[in-house]
């Protein structure tokens, strides 16, 4: 059930072996292992309730697994993006305060000129001085997605938990591209998206082997 690789193989950046999850009274799924490569694009596939998401915030370090051993190579878990359902933003910050942020957060420099250049790639430069409360929905997701463009020099981990969520046709067009070219320098995608988006590359992960009844 492992997610096809490149034909150069190269090692993986993360092996996740007998994992499990519960929630409350309820073990989602358990025995889960799990390899990803860089220059991968894995579609996590499942029902609803399956525990994508719970799957998802344990690979990026927000959740612990029930059972299970978790290995992120070379410090790859330390340098992760990792976008979910909110959006990270600062409400009382302009679009490109906010983030700008998250550029320092990740290390970078050259912040606010990042910044600037992301959020035109998202075709948001007129709205880079608004601020982040007055955004719409679909804005507002955009400028999350913007953190993907503010570096593509490390080829961090991408963990996206329905990043389609609230984009126009145009706007999904443009994170599928961000997607295939960071892949394509060597980064590691995982997604969830109940969209139908075409991802050049991409495997299918599918949870339900490991769902519990």
């Amino acid at each position: 059930m492992h997610a096809p690789v490149p034909e150069s193989n190269p090692p993986p950046v993360l092996n996740a072996r007998g994992l499990a999850c519960r929630r409350g009274r309820r073990t989602l799924f358990r025995g889960l292992d799990m390899q990803l490569r860089p220059g991968s694009i894995t579609w996590l596939r499942g029902t609803n309730g399956s525990g994508k998401t719970s799957l998802m915030r344990i690979l990026a370090g927000l959740s612990a697994a029930t059972e299970g051993v978790l290995q992120w190579c070379d410090g790859a878990g330390g340098q992760l993006i990792y976008i979910g359902h909110s959006n990270a933003l600062k409400d009382d910050l302009t679009l490109a305060e906010a983030l700008a942020f998250l550029a320092r957060l990740q290390g970078l420099d050259d912040a606010d000129a990042r910044a600037h250049r992301a959020l035109g790639l998202l075709g948001l430069a007129s709205r880079r001085e608004q601020p982040v409360r007055t955004l719409s929905q679909g804005q507002r997701r955009r400028g999350a997605l913007a953190r993907l463009a503010l570096d593509d020099e490390l080829p961090r981990p991408w963990i996206l938990d329905e990043p389609y969520d609230a984009l126009d046709r145009d706007s999904m067009a443009t994170l599928s591209r961000l997607i295939e070219a960071h892949a394509a320098r060597g980064g590691m995608v995982l997604l969830t998206s109940h969209q139908s988006v075409d991802l050049a590359g991409a495997a299918e992960f599918d949870l339900e082997p490991w769902r519990c009844a």
